[in-house]
């Protein structure tokens, strides 16, 4: 007698990079009603995409959701994903990765802007009075994928076969097979800081050329670059990537200009350590030299459940 396995369909969280996206991050207000409407709008959130995408088929729409830890359980009633749980602070000698709320995420991506403000627009009304807007930014595609401090950004993101392995979680946790889990953090930049630095200085901080993007040696000083203080491996010396779908964000006319960073991983671990090798160092009062120009203002954990997951929420 054979036995047949419910099949999990991830959600979209290697969609392709797309010219615009929202980055919505809303609070769930605490009342039986408020998480009833919320549990009912994730289970229909393939009718809503459906419902927005069909306007343009070649706007590559797609629309990941997380859920945050302190939702988790009043949202789902589901078993914990094994690694979920609030961000961490972390507080080096100069620089704190903070931690900010957030229950839900919504990581809306489309070609089109006017195709994420429609989604938006929809999904809002459907949350009428269930929930409250913590954090909206709008990102952009900027030129050759690059970030507005320059330098092209995503360039260590895995590719084709490598992806699911870097960010589906598979057997090692069978309640959350499918899922990913998700950080985000807001950055704004001094960028009139930043300009001041000759091209050599910025490009020894981040560990690339800027024009054409070619991997560098870190200084003999011991001080790592950005591109090496992201680099993880476990203790067998296996490397780890995670799946970044950064996007800049800001406006001239009011002088910010900032970073949206958005990593997808199988491992959260993998996320923390880099962040605690980039507030602390490695070794230790070595921090990134990149947060001496950027400042997180937000910093937040999600679970990204399978698609067939949130279908069963009601």
């Amino acid at each position: 007698m054979s036995s047949q396995r419910v099949p999990i369909e991830p959600q979209r969280v290697d969609a392709p990079l797309t010219a615009s996206a929202t980055f919505l991050v809303l609070k769930v207000n605490r009342t039986p009603d408020s998480v009833k409407t919320v549990r009912s709008t994730l289970a229909g959130l393939d009718s809503l995409a459906k419902n927005v995408a069909i306007r343009d088929l070649s706007s590559r729409f797609a629309c990941t959701v997380g859920i945050g830890s302190d939702i988790w359980d009043d949202l789902t009633g589901l078993p914990r994903p094994a690694e979920l749980h609030n961000f961490r602070e972390i507080k080096g000698a100069k620089h704190t990765a903070v931690s900010t709320p957030g229950d839900i995420l919504f990581h809306i991506r489309s070609e089109r802007r006017d195709i994420c403000f429609e989604f938006e627009r929809q999904l809002l009304d459907q949350l009428a009075g269930a929930t409250t807007v913590v954090d909206e930014t709008v990102g952009f595609r900027y030129f050759d994928v690059r970030d507005l401090l320059g330098f092209v950004d995503g360039t260590a993101n895995p590719v084709g076969p490598a992806v699911p392995d870097s960010v589906l979680i598979a057997e090692e946790d069978t309640a959350a097979q499918g899922g990913s889990y998700i950080v985000v953090q807001k950055y704004t930049h001094a960028l009139s800081a930043w300009k001041s630095l000759s091209t050599e200085q910025q490009e020894k901080i981040i560990g690339r050329t800027k024009w054409d993007n070619v991997e560098l040696d870190d200084a003999e000083s011991g001080q790592k670059s950005h591109k090496t203080l992201n680099t993880i491996e476990d203790e067998q010396g296996n490397e780890h990537d995670i799946l970044r779908d950064n996007m800049p964000f800001g406006s001239p006319g009011s002088g910010e200009f900032g970073t949206y960073f958005i990593g997808y991983t199988r491992r959260l671990w993998v996320i923390e350590k880099m962040l605690e090798r980039m507030f602390i160092g490695d070794p230790p009062g070595l921090h990134d030299q990149i947060l001496d120009f950027s400042t997180p203002l937000t910093g937040t954990t999600f679970f990204a459940p399978s698609s067939s997951l949130l279908a069963s929420l009601e």
